[in-house]
C-alpha cells in the first residue's frame, strides 16, 4: 500500500483522524497482523473520537464557565446540603431535556458557581450546549449592545442555548430595562430550553429583588414552578480549604 498518497488523500477529505491512526498503525509495525475489516475499525474509530473531541473542545469554548469543574468531583463529605439523589438525577441530564430549571441558593463561598460549571461541564461532554453569563455582567452588556444594534442578537444567542448558567443574580437591584431583558431571555427560554440560577438570596425574596411587582410575577413564573432546587449552608470553601 502507497502510504504517502493514502495520507495526503485522507488529509485532503478532512480524515485527519484517520490519517493518525493510518500513520501510528504502519510506523507500529501492526498493519500486517490486521485483516481489512480490523484496520477499517481502527480507521474509523480514531475519527469519531477526533471529532468528538473537536465538537467538546468547541462546546467549552463557548460555554466560558468560571471553573474548571467536573461532576466527578463533587465533595458530598463537607456538609453544606447537598442531595445526594438529587445530585445524581441533575448529573444524568435528563431534566434538561425535559426543559426544567434548576434554583442553587447559599452563601457566599459554598460552591454555587463551581457546581453549576460541574453541570455546564456535564451538559457539554453529553452533546449539549451550554452558556455561563454573570449576571451584572449581562446586563451590563445587554445594556451596552442596545447602543450598537447588537441587543437582538445577543437575545436570541442566550434564547438558543441548551443550558444558560446565570450566576451571581441578586447582587444589586435591577433597573427598569435588566427586568424587561430578564422577562424576554426566560420567556424565550420557557418550555424550550433550561436555565440554572445561583444566588445568595433566598428564593422567597426574588419578588422583591426585582423591583416592580408585574415582572417580577412573569418573571417568578417562568423560572420557579418548573425548577429543581439547591439550598446550600455550611461555611465558606474558601476559607476551610488550605491553600494549594
Amino acid at each position: 500500500m502507497l502510504t504517502h498518497p493514502t495520507l495526503d488523500q485522507l488529509h485532503a477529505l478532512g480524515l485527519h483522524g484517520m490519517a493518525k491512526a493510518f500513520a501510528d498503525i504502519e510506523a507500529g509495525g501492526d498493519a500486517a497482523s490486521l485483516g481489512h475489516a480490523e484496520w477499517l475499525a481502527l480507521l474509523l474509530e480514531r475519527e469519531a473520537t477526533l471529532r468528538r473531541d473537536k465538537r467538546l473542545s468547541k462546546r467549552l469554548q463557548y460555554a466560558k464557565l468560571r471553573q474548571q469543574a467536573c461532576v466527578e468531583d463533587i465533595d458530598y463529605r463537607t456538609p453544606r446540603g447537598l442531595d445526594r439523589s438529587l445530585l445524581t438525577m441533575l448529573v444524568e441530564g435528563q431534566w434538561i431535556d425535559d426543559h426544567a430549571n434548576l434554583l442553587i441558593c447559599g452563601p457566599s463561598g459554598v460552591g454555587k458557581s463551581w457546581l453549576a460549571s460541574a453541570l455546564g461541564n456535564k451538559a457539554c461532554r453529553d452533546n449539549r450546549s451550554a452558556l455561563y453569563q454573570r449576571v451584572p455582567r449581562l446586563f451590563t452588556d445587554l445594556a451596552l449592545a442596545r447602543g450598537d444594534g447588537r441587543h437582538p442578537r445577543l437575545l436570541r444567542a442566550l434564547g438558543r442555548v441548551d443550558l444558560l448558567i446565570l450566576d451571581d443574580w441578586g447582587l444589586e437591584p435591577l433597573d427598569a430595562a435588566a427586568r424587561h431583558d430578564l422577562l424576554e431571555i426566560l420567556e424565550d427560554r420557557y418550555g424550550h430550553r433550561s436555565t440554572v440560577v445561583t444566588s445568595q438570596i433566598p428564593v422567597d425574596q426574588w419578588h422583591a429583588l426585582i423591583g416592580d411587582p408585574t415582572y417580577a410575577d412573569a418573571v417568578l413564573d417562568r423560572l420557579v414552578h418548573n425548577a429543581h432546587r439547591i439550598d446550600l449552608n455550611g461555611e465558606s470553601l474558601r476559607r476551610t480549604r488550605k491553600p494549594g
